[in-house]
């Protein structure tokens, strides 16, 4: 099995290539930090991806942001801004909708494949009762649209493909740990054996289906 991390140099990423090596794959990462690679430009990810031979069995991507620069989670529409609106549009939805479109030849259109984005359950409209959080509920909530929508597309030629949304619940990253209060945490590791474990259940009778690390799914 070949697989494919982005954001290969962050907490879950990093776990998540450990975690495929172990299982026997031959795992490649790309990661900004490291790669040069920049979810938010299209162009970085064609010249990153034109130099990539596929096909990838598993591509899992799992850059996000909660909070951008010294722009922390509104608490109340006074504090949003067209500013932080965009920005996390680009990062936690225009970026892994834009994978998905560069990945999408380099999945295998003849056996089980697999496309995940990291998503968040806060991007669920239905679950939604404490508000708050505006610009990055509004954005994983674009990012579960347009990966069910891609799944839509992709399921016509590639069959046996599940791609999905995926919630990881609360990793105690560094990128987390300022935000998440006394939200119960898990480790990266442990995120990454839900993760993959919720991948090799699915079917693609459920690809463009939005799940948390128990496999369950979540409301829109």
């Amino acid at each position: 099995m070949r697989a494919l991390v982005i954001g290969a140099s962050g907490g879950i990423g990093a776990a998540l290539v450990a975690g495929l090596t172990l299982q026997g794959a031959e795992v490649l990462g790309l990661s900004r930090s490291i790669d040069g690679l920049d979810i938010t430009d299209e162009a970085s990810i064609a010249t990153h991806f034109d130099q990539l031979s596929g096909p990838f069995d598993t591509v899992i991507v799992a850059t996000g942001a909660l909070a951008l620069g010294d722009r922390a989670p509104e608490k109340s529409l006074r504090s949003l801004t067209g500013a932080a609106l965009l920005g996390q549009f680009a990062v936690n939805a225009m970026g892994p909708a834009l994978i998905l479109k560069h990945a999408a030849r380099l999945l295998p259109r003849d056996r089980p494949a697999r496309f995940a984005a990291l998503s968040a359950r806060v991007g669920s409209i239905g679950d939604n009762a404490l508000g708050g959080w505006y610009s990055y509920r509004a954005a994983k909530a674009a990012l579960n649209q347009l990966i069910h929508t891609g799944a839509i597309e992709l399921a016509r030629s590639h069959p046996q493909a599940v791609v999905v949304s995926l919630h990881p619940g609360h990793v105690s990253t560094g990128l987390s740990a300022a935000f998440g209060g006394t939200l119960p945490s898990v480790s990266p590791d442990e995120a990454t054996n839900h993760i993959l474990g919720v991948l090799d259940q699915l079917t693609p009778a459920e690809t463009g289906g939005f799940f948390d690390w128990a496999g369950k799914p979540i409301v829109w």
